[in-house]
């Protein structure tokens, strides 16, 4: 990757029960961002629609689609139209039955670059995922673009730094993860504030600990749950893009629908890596209980 900067945008957006109107909504940003210069532009997790995921409903299936489908192929004309990359996240139907959480990468000319399917599932109060999505069999395995090499992870990705990691082992340049995260409304301010800081932090550990700009492109805005009888998910916004060294160059609010921007320089990754040799140092030789799913006795 060139080590000039490149920049990039993120579209942070409040999602209404209309398709539609939120691939509308996400259009209009691309058009906005490729108008500002940025080449390369990140969409949310599952941007066409509410999170659904606060409660197992089986008429949820009927949001998946296949890849290419409508929402990629509307989105591929308009790479193509603005001869930019897109990372776009899709509700897949892989098969009858079979449904992935999937991010689709598509380049510069209205082709698909890759995609990557999420590989960790969460299954919590409000995010019930392993209902709707069956794990991702296509591995930590970086997207080649014109822009470089894309390591795409999503939302639950995040919180494991073996994922950064081997994005990173494979070559990665650039760490990219859509997201949907909020709070329960229920949950104290302090510990709103708690989950907001591990949140960011954790995240750009990953960018420290690979020397890789990052970035995480959340929802906002409110989303009730009447069908579980949860009363729902603020989800916090707060994308931000950062640098190599964990640097943040530019931060969304928290309850806006925001269109980020910010100049990377992935080039910056060899530079940063010869003045903190993290991976020069590592003791691969000593990693083995890395596979365990616990090695401590516990009574």
């Amino acid at each position: 990757m060139s080590a000039s900067p490149l920049k990039a945008g993120l579209i942070q957006q409040a999602c209404t029960t209309n398709r539609d109107t939120n691939l509308d909504a996400t259009c209009s940003a691309i058009l906005q961002a490729a108008a500002s210069g940025a080449r390369l532009i990140v969409l949310q997790e599952l941007f066409t629609n509410r999170y659904f995921c606060q409660s197992t409903c089986q008429k949820h299936f009927q949001l998946a689609e296949a890849i290419p489908g409508p929402t990629v192929e509307k989105l591929a004309a308009l790479a193509a139209q603005l001869k930019v990359v897109i990372v776009t996240p899709i509700f897949e139907r892989r098969a009858a039955g079979l449904y992935h959480n999937t991010a689709v990468v598509i380049e510069t000319d209205g082709s698909i670059a890759g995609k990557y399917r999420k590989m960790h599932i969460p299954d919590d109060p409000g995010y019930h995922e392993k209902y709707y999505f069956t794990p991702g069999d296509l591995g930590f395995t970086p997207i080649d673009t014109s822009l470089g090499r894309l390591g795409i992870l999503i939302c639950w990705d995040q919180w494991f730094p073996e994922a950064a990691r081997l994005m990173a082992l494979a070559g990665a340049e650039i760490l990219i993860y859509p997201t949907a995260i909020g709070w329960d409304p229920g949950d104290t301010p302090a510990e709103q504030a708690r989950q907001l800081d591990a949140w960011q932090t954790i995240q750009r550990g990953h960018a420290i600990a690979n020397a890789l700009p990052l970035i995480s492109c959340n929802r906002t805005g409110f989303e009730d749950a009447p069908e579980n009888n949860r009363s729902g998910i603020n989800f916090w916004g707060s994308s931000f893009i950062c640098g190599p060294q964990g640097e943040i160059l530019a931060q969304a609010p928290a309850n806006e629908s925001t269109l980020l921007l910010a100049e990377i320089t992935p080039g910056n990754t060899e530079l940063v890596r010869q003045t903190w040799p993290f991976l020069r140092d590592r003791r691969t030789d000593a990693y083995t209980g890395l596979a365990q799913i616990l090695m401590a006795k516990h009574p």
